[in-house]
């Protein structure tokens, strides 16, 4: 049987992977996959907590708002990323030292 330990175990390895992704930080890309890595581990806890809630399913119901906050998110995001390509023709965060507007 599956428990809250190997759910939490799982989740725990999602947000190493993701954190790694942000600090590593190849490209604008790269660091919003690891953001949505750590949110997506952060709702496989939401879910996990949840299944032990039976009568309110509280984490059902916030792990639904996480992902609809997160496709927002990355909605928003990738916008900012093709402003950025478009002014500075790459999507390296090393080379993108100011945002002022010239």
């Amino acid at each position: 049987m599956i428990t809250l330990t190997h759910f939490l175990v799982v989740s725990a390895c999602i947000f190493a992977a993701g954190l790694y992704a942000v600090l590593a930080r190849r490209n604008a890309i790269m660091v919003l996959v690891g953001i949505e890595l750590i949110i997506n581990a952060a709702i496989l806890n939401l879910v996990a907590f949840g299944r032990y809630d039976r009568g309110q399913y509280g984490g059902q119901v916030f792990a639904l708002f996480a992902i609809v906050l997160a496709a927002a998110g990355v909605a928003v995001a990738l916008a900012i990323i093709l402003n950025v390509y478009q002014h500075y023709q790459s999507i390296n965060p090393d080379d993108i030292r100011d945002l002022k507007d010239q």
